[in-house]
């Protein structure tokens, strides 16, 4: 994992997590879309020059992940090192996320601090002990409501299912302790209301705003019946329930009562990106215990929608997991991050197919954006040697290409930095590619060269100084999302400092013409993106 190598200081930290991803199987495509998505609105932040923390990590106590380790032979916490260590990390590492740290709930920095989180609130009155019978799902680690259950189908039918994993619940009747949920309704409904953009998409908000209308219950916040997991500090026959556990990596990872300075410097975060089937517990428990403890709320939870392979969700339990790296040995990693972007409109469900992939990446990566940089860089290198020329002739051409390049970068901002619609983003990016291709179509610079005069050569240099300098600004542009593609067209325009350093490459500061200095050295690299083999499907 990549970091900005930088510890929050100062003003607050731009503040982006994950959820924490369950460890009881291997990565599939959708926790690296949620992931993805996280990475590069982290990059783009960076980009602004903010100070910019990016959290993911592991969720590793709970019943279903003692079961999967138990039919797997090991102990729960070998299973956990096992699939961290070969699975979740390495995928990161190789999607190029930069993420700031890696949260593991079996941590001694997280468990230690969710006792004293507890504790808090048993302490205060908000944590009581009763009984409890009802439907759970192992798979969501959730209570059901008997309303939430669906009826099932095939080996299932005659039996009431969760609507998630389409598999039996078990009624379970425990003695547990119970945090004080009902009592938070209301002051859950005002910040809803006094913050309409605390929870998306809307439609996302309007469920939860009709789930707490309905009226909450007590949270059961532990279990009795196994003991993978944190104990409760006052009666150690019980363990945290996984939820509990889980959320609080959000304050753990950031020095909840044991780094006050890094707390106070990035605690709330300012966005979590969660899956809409774990919303309820981001959008309502969570809020709910920190209002508890006297703790600021986060300032946005943004739901993605489902991907769907075949109508179904993707996950290991529909057997529709699909490795990533299925996607990237034949795409390549910085198409597979621009694509499930592109692709589907966050917050929505979206359909993954390989046909689609494929004809995204022939027709907009490789004929629009990869053919357009290997054509100023061929002419460049035939023309001028290979050295940048100075634009002297600039017109109206010219004039429409800047002013298409100052609404690209703020429409581009706008979009993904703050309205996380990374698809509307990137369009807006594609379509200035677009716009520049058709400036050198219209301005036929391979015509133009054949007047050797001091006015044709002067015009010709214009046009390719205009469509290098526009190259220029989309390395920066699509660098949070196709890092490596970023900087490799960054090299060929022969740019001085690293666009990984950034040093004057702002996104607020792309859209200002002339960055690019006339006497570059502009190569013509490797193809950006290479012609597709036909594979066997995944």
């Amino acid at each position: 994992m990549k970091s900005n190598g930088s510890e929050p200081a100062g003003a607050k930290a731009f503040y982006v997590t994950t959820p924490i991803y369950y460890v009881n199987d291997a990565p599939h495509l959708g926790h690296a879309y949620t992931t993805v998505a996280g990475d590069v609105l982290a990059r783009w932040h960076r980009q602004r020059g903010e100070q910019v923390w990016y959290l993911t990590g592991t969720d590793e106590h709970g019943q279903k992940i003692m079961r999967t380790a138990n039919a797997n032979g090991v102990s729960p916490q070998e299973w956990c090192d096992r699939l961290v260590e070969g699975a979740w990390k390495p995928l990161w590492e190789h999607l190029e996320i930069a993420n700031d740290d890696f949260i593991r709930t079996t941590q001694k920095r997280h468990t230690d601090r969710v006792q004293e989180f507890v504790q808090d609130l048993y302490d205060k009155g908000e944590i009581y002990q009763g009984g409890y019978e009802g439907p759970y799902c192992v798979g969501c680690e959730e209570y059901k409501l008997p309303g939430d259950l669906i009826d099932g189908q095939g080996e299932y039918e005659g039996q009431k299912v969760c609507p998630i994993h389409k598999k039996p619940v078990e009624i379970l009747k425990e003695e547990n302790y119970f945090f004080k949920l009902s009592e938070y309704g209301d002051k859950l409904l005002a910040h809803y209301e006094a913050n309409p953009g605390f929870i998306q998409p809307e439609s996302a908000r309007n469920e939860v705003v009709n789930f707490v209308r309905q009226g909450l219950q007590d949270l059961s916040i532990s279990r009795s019946t196994f003991d993978w997991g944190i104990p409760i500090p006052w009666d150690d026959k019980h363990v945290i329930y996984v939820w509990v556990d889980a959320l609080l990596n959000y304050a753990t990872a950031v020095g909840y009562n044991e780094n006050p300075e890094k707390f106070e410097s990035t605690f709330p975060a300012d966005v979590h990106l969660v899956g809409k089937d774990i919303l309820r517990f981001h959008a309502i428990i969570w809020p709910a215990m920190l209002m508890a403890n006297g703790l600021p709320l986060p300032g946005k939870i943004a739901a993605n929608g489902w991907l769907m392979v075949g109508g179904e969700k993707m996950s290991k339990s529909n057997l529709t997991g699909i490795k990533p790296q299925d996607l990237t040995s034949h795409f390549g990693v910085d198409a597979y991050r621009w694509y499930f972007l592109r692709a589907i409109a966050f917050g929505q469900d979206g359909s993954f197919s390989w046909e689609d992939f494929t004809a995204r990446y022939t027709s907009e990566l490789a004929n629009d954006y990869g053919n357009l940089a290997s054509r100023v860089a061929a002419m460049v290198g035939k023309y001028f040697e290979g050295s940048l020329p100075e634009a002297s002739t600039a017109g109206e051409a010219e004039k429409a290409v800047q002013n298409g390049l100052a609404t690209t970068v703020a429409e581009a901002d706008r979009r993904i930095g703050e309205e996380l619609d990374f698809q509307g983003g990137i369009l807006t990016i594609f379509d200035f590619i677009k716009q520049v291709n058709g400036y050198i179509t219209e301005q036929e610079p391979w015509k133009v060269a054949k007047d050797t005069s001091k006015e044709g050569q002067a015009r010709l240099a214009t046009i390719l100084y205009t469509a290098a300098e526009s190259l220029r600004a989309v390395a920066v542009l699509l660098h949070p999302i196709m890092p490596d593609t970023s900087e490799k067209l960054w090299d060929s325009l022969g740019a001085e400092t690293s666009l990984g350093a950034l040093a004057d490459q702002t996104v607020q500061e792309t859209g200002t013409w002339g960055r690019l200095p006339a006497g570059s050295t502009v190569t013509k690299g490797a193809v950006l993106f290479p012609r597709l083999e036909e594979p066997a499907k995944a």
